[in-house]
């Protein structure tokens, strides 16, 4: 029987960690498109499932962080993807059980920073999250014909402006650069409370996730 492989697609070390524990196994593409595009395609030849895994920013007005959305829909610039209609079944009890929010996922091609980019993707397209990673799940697992669906718990809502260091790309381990954001921080403090605003948000997130991915392991580790 092939390998439960989970992909988690914001890339950070600390998403991996999580989904370790809960028993999957992952695939980090620390935040890179090209990367987690290539680390999905080999990993397709053990996989039989695929979850887009980890943090997300609001699209939805009413998300906070620490918010949970589970999905089987993913859309993209470029497409829309919809997983099976019995595991979509699945999911909405699956998400009543852990109090996720169902909706689709809005997989986009760059990081939407500012509230303007994120309300122009809401009206855009519907979807009431957005990761950098969920479209290259979402298709990868359509070409091979397996299942696949999106966890992911709000880090940044719809009104928050990221500040200029939280875009410094990740070292490819799926950690902070933090001698860069460090210095990025030197050259412009006046973004240091939105910075750790920030950090306290993404840390309520992650741990947001624990009990859904054990949970959602529990669901479709036998699939």
């Amino acid at each position: 029987m092939r390998a439960l492989t989970v992909l988690c697609t914001s890339g950070l070390a600390a998403e991996a960690k999580i989904a370790r524990r809960a028993g999957f196994s992952v695939v980090v593409g620390a935040g890179d498109r090209e990367r987690t595009k290539a680390l999905v395609d080999t990993a397709l030849a053990e996989a039989r499932f695929l979850v887009s895994f980890g943090v997300a920013g609001a699209l939805a007005s009413n998300l906070e962080p620490g918010d949970v959305v589970l999905s089987g829909e993913v859309i993209a610039p470029d497409g829309r993807w919809k997983s099976e209609e019995t595991l979509c079944g699945r999911l909405s009890t699956l998400a009543r059980k852990i109090g996720a929010v169902e909706g689709p996922v809005y997989g986009a091609p760059s990081i939407l920073a500012i509230r303007r980019e994120k309300e122009r993707a809401w009206r855009e397209t519907g979807a009431v999250a957005v990761d950098l990673e969920s479209d290259v799940v979402a298709r990868a697992a359509t070409k091979a014909q397996i299942p696949f669906l999106v966890l992911r718990s709000i880090a940044d809502t719809r009104d928050r402006n990221l500040p200029p260091a939280a875009l410094i790309p990740l070292a490819a381990d799926g950690t902070p650069e933090m001698l860069r954001v460090l210095a990025n921080v030197i050259r412009r403090p006046r973004q240091i409370a939105a910075l750790c605003a920030l950090a306290f948000e993404t840390r309520r997130a992650l741990a947001a996730l624990n009990r859904p991915a054990r949970a959602l392991h529990a669901l479709v580790g036998g699939v």
